[in-house]
Order: structure tokens, then sequence, then C-alpha cells
């Protein structure tokens, strides 16, 4: 599918079809989203910008040039972005945004809020995105207040977490995968801020970007360090958290280890005098009285009730 935002009269107009390119110029066009475009829709734009999108394996690559770089007609940053799940997780998912001739244009194979948000604003407020670079920006700013909820949401899920084992003092197999899922999407999180970073820290040293930009980038450079710096936070509790967890858990295992070792030991004179009078020797002390038996069971419990009572009295 194929948005394209064109500028009409001080105000945004969406279209989406792709029979405009044959009549429209790049000063008419701020915005051309494609989401999950069909192969005609991608040929349309190459053919209209003069340019190759890129494919999503070379939007997944990592190195350092594939999240920012520019070439002599266009400017092409990757990232990327969450997709929430009804179980409370999310996924991954790349985007791509390359601006050239002042036209920003995004591929994604996703639905985000974040471009729905930076699609509001647009309409609210047109006079304030005059070419595609504001508009990356903007939609920058709401991915990053986005990681902020994100990373919000964690560090709650994580001191909820704290108090239940503080105040149950039980861990069970649930609570550690929990503190694993953490983990996993605390990592997660802060390696897509480091995106993030990357991409500003690489438009901070561009000379193509409107000068009015470069304040709101310091701002946004202050917030992703900060995000960095709390998600480094979280992490650190959540090892804290697991070392706590692990440590009850072989308190557990040292107080059962103990009962059944003090169990082994109260019974132990008690199978020793059973194992005697087991043998199979014609002489054997009480072997022919009638009650003989009775003999051998009080020995038993005096035995392991003498032994219970010198392992409480040594404690």
């Amino acid at each position: 599918m194929i948005t394209i935002y064109l500028k009409q009269y001080n105000k945004i107009v969406r279209e989406a079809d792709i029979k405009l390119f044959d009549e429209l110029g790049y000063d008419d066009i701020l915005w051309i989203d494609l989401l999950s475009p069909t192969i005609q829709e991608r040929k349309a734009v190459e053919n209209f910008m003069e340019l190759n999108l890129l494919t999503r394996q070379q939007i997944e690559e990592i190195e350092s040039t594939s999240k920012y770089s520019e070439t002599e007609n266009a400017i092409f940053s990757n990232t990327n972005f969450f997709v929430p799940q009804p179980d409370g997780l999310f996924t991954v998912e790349p985007v791509s945004f390359i601006v050239s001739e002042g036209v920003l244009i995004t591929t994604r194979n996703a639905e985000f809020r974040t471009f729905n948000e930076a699609a509001k604003r647009l309409q609210m407020n047109a006079r304030a995105y005059n070419t595609g670079y504001h508009l990356l920006i903007s939609i920058l700013e709401v991915r990053i207040d986005a990681d902020a909820d994100l990373v919000e949401n964690v560090a709650k899920q994580i001191a909820s977490l704290s108090k239940e084992i503080s105040v149950d003092g039980e861990v069970d197999k649930r609570d550690i995968t929990r503190i694993n899922l953490l983990q996993e999407q605390t990592m997660l999180i802060r390696e897509n801020i480091f995106d993030r970073q990357r991409i500003l820290s690489g438009i901070q040293r561009s000379e193509r970007f409107p000068n009015d930009i470069y304040p709101r980038l310091q701002l946004m450079m202050r917030d992703v360090n900060s995000l960095i710096s709390h998600a480094d936070f979280s992490f650190e509790r959540l090892d804290y958290l697991q070392d706590t967890a692990l440590g009850l858990i072989t308190i557990e295992q040292n107080n059962s280890s103990k009962i059944l070792a003090l169990a082994s030991v109260v019974f132990l004179p008690a199978t020793l005098v059973a194992s005697i009078y087991g043998m199979n020797f014609k002489k054997m002390p009480f072997l022919d009285w009638d009650y003989g038996w009775i003999v051998a069971m009080l020995l038993i419990i005096a035995l392991a009730g003498g032994t219970y009572l010198l392992c409480k009295r040594i404690k």
C-alpha cells in the first residue's frame, strides 16, 4: 500500500494513486509512505525519485553505514521499530527512511503507532513540516517518546516482580522465566535505542539538514542518552533480582537437604538395630523370647529418640 502526502495551500492531502507521479514534481510531495508495497508501487516510486529503494536484507544489515549514509542525491537511514503482541511482548520490524529532493520516503512491512502519530501531527500543523527532513526528525521524536514508554513499562514490571519476591520470600519457575523475559526485552530495547543514537549522530554530522533542526537534535540526543542509562539500570536491577531469586532457591534447597539429613541421622541407629536382628545367626540376644520383638522395638525407639534429642541440643 502506498500513501502520498501532498502539499497544497498550507495543508497536507493524502492520496494513494501512483498515477499522480506523472503529474507532480518534487516540490508537490512531502512524504511517500510504503507499507508492504507491491512491485508496481516500488517501481513507480523508484522511477519518480530516480533512485533504488532498499531491500529488506539491506535494511536489516547492522553495519554503521547501513544505519545512516549519504549519497550525492539522497540520505539513507535504517532502524528497527517495535510491534506490540497480544501477550504483552513485542517483535522487531525494520524501517527504511530515504530523504531525496526534500521528499521523505519510508518503507515498512508493519503498522506502527509512531507513523500514525506522525501523520496526525502533520495534519494538525502542516506549516511545521516544510521538508522531508523536518518530517523525519518528527518521526524520530515520536519514536523516542515511544521508546521511553517501553523503558518505563519494563521498569514497572521489574518493580512489581521485585515486590512480589520480597513479600512472598518464595521463588518458582515462573518468576525465573519472567526475569529472563524482562532481561531479553531490556536488551532488545537498549539495542534499538543505540540504533536511534547512531542515526542522530549521523544527522548531527550532516550539513544537509536545515539549521532549525540541529537544536532539536541536541535535545533528542540527551533523551536517548538518558534512556540508555535507564535501560542499563534496569538490566543491573534484573541481575540483582536474578541473584536474589537464585539465592532464595539455594536456601530452600539447603533447608530440604537439612531435613533429609536429620531424618537419615535419626533413623540410622534404628536401621542398625534392624540390620543386626536381620542377621541369620542361631545365637542372637532376645531371639528365643516370646516378646523379644517388643524389646527390639523399644530399643529402636530409644536410640532414635536419643539421637533426635542430641541433634536438637547441638542445634
